[in-house]
């Protein structure tokens, strides 16, 4: 799943260490979020948004490719 985070957070000069305080995260889950290792739970996806004040949709972008093999048609 691609997501907008690196790039809302340029625009907000804001740190990895300061959105992961405010999510309540390691700065660590937000690196990792941000290179696509990681995938949020949906609490995690809400609050990033929020703090964004954007929906989810335009934060984390998800794909057909991202749908697990059994769901998938």
């Amino acid at each position: 799943m691609d997501n907008k985070i690196r790039e809302l957070r340029a625009t907000r000069s804001m740190t990895q260490q300061e959105l992961a305080d405010a999510v309540l995260v390691s700065s660590r889950t937000i690196i990792s979020l941000e290179k696509g290792q990681y995938n949020p739970s949906v609490l995690l996806a809400h609050k990033i948004a929020c703090i964004f004040d954007l929906p989810i949709e335009e934060v984390f972008i998800f794909s057909a490719d991202d749908e697990p093999e059994s769901v998938a048609k």
